[in-house]
C-alpha cells in the first residue's frame, strides 16, 4: 500500500475506443487495451486514466451516460473490464476512470422516469422550471453546440429542464440527498472492481446554483463525503477533479486535505502556452506564484493537451488572441470562442527542440504530469473531423493497415486514422519509433525515467529561483536529503544567465537537451541553449 503513490506518478490518458481494436470491428476495446499494457509499462506509466466507457448513446463521446453500472457493449463487458484491471495491476499500473455525475443522458432511466411521472422520486433528480428563466445561457458550456441556452423544453414533462452542456445531457440535482446516495453507489461499484480512483468531470459545475436547486450548508461538503467513502473502501484510491477556475478557488476544492486529492491546473496550462508563444517564462512564473502551498496529501495535476479543446479561458482576451495568432491562425483551428482544437506537435511545427523543452517542463513542474495518448509520438490532428474529434484520432501503432489500430475496412473505423503528411501513420508510429534510439518516443521514455528518479519534484518543497533573463524559468526542489535545480529556456537563442541560489553541495547535470559543462552553483551563472533545459541534482543522494 502506498497512499501517496500519485505524488510521484506519471498518468496516461486514453479513450478505449480509439486505442486498439482486437476483433476487427473498427472500434477499440478492452481486450485491445490489455494487449497494449506491456507497452505502457515499458514507457514507465504508473496509472491509466480512461475516458468514459459507460453504456451511452455516444452523442458526446461517452460523457452522456445512460447506465453507470454497464459498459459500452462495443468495448466489451464487465468481465473484460475486470481482466483489464488485473492485467494492469500485474504490470504495476493503476486504473483511473471518469466519474461523470454533473449530468446524465436523456436516455438514462432516471430521466425517462422523471419526464413521464411528476410524482416519481426521479422528478427531483433533475432541475426543472415551469418557465424559461430570464438568465438563460449564463452558464452555457459548449455554447455553439447547444444554442447558447441552459434550458430545454420537455414535451412529456411539460417543463423546462436545466443542462450545463448539451440538451441531451440534463444536469442532476446534486442538492438532492437521494442523488448523492446514487453517486456513492456508483463510486462503490467501481472501487469494488479494483480501480484506483476517479477523475471527477466538470467539478465546479456540480455545485453551482441552478434554477431552484438549493444546497444546505457548504455544497462542497459533498466532496468530503466522496473522499471519506472512497478512502474507507480503498485507502489508495484518489479523487482528481477537473476544475477550470481561478487559482484563488483551488483551496475550496482541496479543503483541509479532506476533499479531493488532486486538481488539474488549467491556469498554469494556459500560462505555459502564452509563454511558448512569447518566448518568455514570465507567464509561468506568475502562474506558479498564484498556486496555494499544498499539504502532504494534496497535489496538482499538470498537462499540456487533454482530450478536449485547448481552452484558453484563464487568459485575457488580448492574451488569447496572442496565442491564437501563433497556434490557431485559421478559423477552423478554433472552437467555442476561446478554444483550440489542435495537438501540440503541429502547434509547435513539429520542432523537436521546442517539443522536448515543453515536455521537459511538464515533467518537472510542481505536481504530477498527465500525458495524452499519442503525445509520446508527437501525433497530429485531423482538422477535417468535427469539433473536438480533431484530436481524438486512433492511436498509430505501425505503418501497416489503419496504422495497426484495426483490421477493419477503412470505412468501418470509429474514426479515420491520420494517414497524410508528416503526422500520418506511415511516417509516425510506435513500431518505427521503438527501433530508433533517437525517436521522440524513446526520448519521452527517458524523460519519464528521470522524472520518477527525481522524486523531490513530486514530494518536495519547491521554490522559484530568481534569474536575470525573462526567457528562463528556474525552480528548486527539496525533499529529505535531495535537492534539484531545473532550468528551462523559452527563447530561440542561447543564453547565459545569472541566478540566485546558494549551495556548497556538488551538483551534477542528470538530464538535458545537450551535454553541458560542469555545473557550479557557486558561480551563480548557467548556460542554456536555444529552447534548452537542464535538470541538475545534488550529488551522492542515493
Amino acid at each position: 500500500m502506498n497512499k501517496l503513490w500519485y505524488k510521484n506518478a506519471v498518468i496516461y490518458s486514453l479513450d478505449v475506443e480509439v486505442f486498439r481494436d482486437s476483433n476487427g470491428n473498427g472500434v477499440g476495446d478492452f481486450t485491445g487495451l490489455i494487449q497494449c499494457i506491456p507497452y505502457l509499462a515499458g514507457m514507465g506509466v504508473d496509472a491509466v486514466w480512461l475516458q468514459p466507457f459507460y453504456d451511452s448513446p455516444n452523442r458526446d463521446d461517452g460523457y452522456d451516460v445512460r447506465d453507470y453500472f454497464k459498459v459500452d457493449s462495443r468495448l466489451g463487458d464487465l468481465g473484460h473490464f475486470a481482466e483489464l484491471v488485473d492485467a494492469a495491476d500485474e504490470a504495476g499500473i493503476r486504473i483511473l476512470i471518469d466519474l461523470v455525475v454533473n449530468h446524465t443522458s436523456t436516455a438514462h432511466p432516471w430521466f425517462e422516469k422523471a419526464r413521464e411521472d411528476s410524482d416519481s422520486k426521479y422528478r427531483d433528480f433533475y432541475i426543472w422550471s415551469d418557465h424559461k428563466p430570464e438568465d438563460d445561457g449564463k452558464h452555457a458550456v459548449l455554447e455553439e453546440l447547444q444554442g447558447h441556452t441552459n434550458w430545454t423544453y420537455d414535451r412529456s414533462a411539460k417543463k423546462w429542464y436545466y443542462h450545463t452542456f448539451l440538451p441531451n445531457q440534463p444536469d442532476l440535482n446534486i442538492s438532492n440527498p437521494e442523488v448523492r446516495a446514487e453517486i456513492i453507489r456508483v463510486i462503490h461499484f467501481w472501487l469494488k472492481l479494483g480501480i484506483s480512483g476517479f477523475r471527477i468531470d466538470a467539478t465546479p459545475h456540480m455545485f453551482r446554483e441552478k434554477g431552484s436547486e438549493k444546497f444546505d450548508g457548504d455544497p462542497l461538503q459533498i466532496l468530503r463525503d466522496f473522499r471519506e467513502f472512497t478512502e474507507v473502501h480503498n485507502r489508495d484510491a484518489i479523487l482528481l477533479a477537473e476544475v477550470d477556475v481561478d487559482p484563488k478557488r483551488y483551496r475550496d476544492f482541496f479543503g483541509d486535505q479532506d476533499k479531493v486529492h488532486m486538481l488539474f491546473d488549467f491556469h498554469l496550462n494556459n500560462s505555459i502556452f502564452l509563454a511558448l508563444v512569447t518566448g518568455k517564462a514570465i507567464p509561468v512564473r506568475k502562474a506558479l506564484r498564484k498556486l496555494p502551498r499544498l499539504g502532504a496529501r494534496e497535489q496538482m495535476a499538470n498537462f499540456l493537451r487533454n482530450h478536449d479543446e485547448l481552452s484558453l479561458a484563464q487568459l485575457s482576451k488580448k492574451e488569447q488572441q496572442t496565442v491564437f495568432s501563433a497556434f490557431a491562425p485559421e478559423e477552423g483551428m478554433r472552437i467555442f470562442d476561446h478554444g483550440i482544437r489542435r495537438r501540440l506537435a503541429p502547434m509547435l511545427k513539429n520542432d523537436r527542440k521546442r517539443l522536448e523543452m515543453a515536455y521537459s517542463l511538464l515533467f518537472s513542474l510542481p505536481g504530477t504530469p498527465v500525458i495524452r495518448y499519442g503525445q509520446e509520438l508527437g501525433m497530429g490532428e485531423n482538422l477535417e473531423l468535427k469539433e473536438r474529434d480533431s484530436v481524438r484520432t486512433p492511436m498509430q501503432w505501425d505503418s501497416g493497415k489503419n496504422g495497426g489500430f484495426s483490421e477493419a475496412p477503412e470505412d468501418q473505423l470509429i474514426k479515420p486514422v491520420l494517414s497524410e503528411g508528416e503526422f500520418g501513420y506511415q511516417k509516425l508510429n510506435v513500431t518505427d519509433q521503438h527501433r530508433d534510439p533517437e525517436s521522440f518516443l524513446n526520448w519521452m521514455t527517458r524523460c519519464i525515467r528521470f522524472r520518477k528518479e527525481v522524486i523531490e519534484i513530486g514530494h518536495g518543497k519547491w521554490d522559484l529561483i530568481k534569474v536575470s533573463h525573462p526567457a528562463v524559468l528556474a525552480l528548486s526542489f527539496h525533499y529529505e536529503n535531495r535537492t534539484s535545480l531545473i532550468f528551462h529556456n523559452f527563447s530561440e537563442k542561447e543564453v547565459i544567465v545569472s541566478f540566485e541560489f546558494k549551495s556548497q553541495d556538488e551538483m551534477l547535470d542528470v538530464f538535458g537537451d545537450v551535454r553541458y559543462g560542469q555545473f557550479d552553483a557557486r558561480s551563480g551563472n548557467i548556460k542554456l541553449s536555444a529552447f534548452g533545459y537542464r535538470w541538475i541534482r545534488k550529488r551522492n543522494i542515493f
